[in-house]
């Protein structure tokens, strides 16, 4: 089982280590942020009912000596959460005007918005779903990652059915942070609990020619878009901050992913 799951770290580990020299980050900061990690996890959920978590369990869990798991505690956390909330606030704004039939023409497709004035506008689009942002910074930024157009009448139109940010660094990394994650928990959970396990598959072929790939990344983007719409259509009525009257006990997070990808096969270009 360790050899196993060492082999693992070691294939998912690749990529991120591509990243991680792109961008000029050594070994010694990634050493630290892997060690402040085990500390948190060990601190957080590997301690023993009824007593507080001491640094010489976590020592013990870790193999970091104790003076190592408190200089790593010291250490400042990387957390940058404007940039997730950044993607969050956008990403429900475009959800919300691609399902709302508020803010659609007679055809069922988004419409054009003003700004603000009578009947729907951005601004009720932006406080429907997006709380209490600004409907201005919500719109600079939909603007700048090309996901709405204005118009020479002032109005503003969706321009892309999803939001991905394009231009800002910054906001790329908070999706690998929380995407990857998202991944990693689910096949987490499907190993340490099978009788409960949840959806998790691909599908995978490994002596493709060049020429079909523009097609199945069209099609991955056309139906895999379907795809999460209908889901997000079918979250949203349950959400209890896009639907008050949703009800319910708890609070949960939940979700669904789709991705593609694509490689060389033994450095074969073909």
């Amino acid at each position: 089982m360790t050899h196993a799951l060492s082999a693992a770290v070691m294939t998912l580990l690749r990529p991120l280590v591509r990243i991680l020299l792109r961008n000029g980050v050594p070994y010694g900061v990634f050493s630290d942020l892997a060690k402040r990690v085990y500390v948190d996890v060990a601190t957080e959920n590997f301690g023993l009912p009824g007593r507080k978590q001491s640094k010489s369990r976590v020592s013990i869990l870790t193999g970091l000596s104790r003076k190592e798991v408190l200089r790593v505690q010291r250490l400042s956390a990387p957390d940058d959460a404007g940039a997730a909330a950044r993607y969050n606030r956008a990403a429900r704004v475009v959800a919300g005007w691609v399902r709302d039939p508020r803010f659609h023409d007679e055809r069922g497709t988004p419409r054009d918005l003003p700004t603000e004035g009578d009947g729907e506008t951005f601004g009720d689009l932006v406080k429907s779903y997006s709380g209490d942002a600004p409907a201005r910074a919500v719109l600079d930024e939909l603007v700048r990652v090309g996901a709405v157009a204005r118009l020479e009448d002032g109005r503003v139109r969706l321009a892309a059915r999803s939001y991905i940010p394009r231009t800002s660094e910054i906001d790329k990394m908070g999706i690998l942070g929380s995407d990857v994650a998202d991944l990693i928990a689910t096949i987490g959970r499907n190993i340490d609990d099978p009788a409960n396990a949840v959806f998790q598959r691909k599908v995978c072929y490994d002596n493709l020619p060049a020429e079909v790939l523009p097609e199945l990344k069209r099609m991955t983007e056309d139906r895999g878009q379907a795809v999460l719409e209908s889901f997000d259509r079918w979250l949203s009525g349950r959400d209890r901050d896009v639907n008050p009257e949703a009800g319910g006990t708890g609070r949960k997070r939940a979700g669904v992913g789709i991705y593609y990808f694509e490689e060389d096969v033994d450095g074969e270009a073909g």
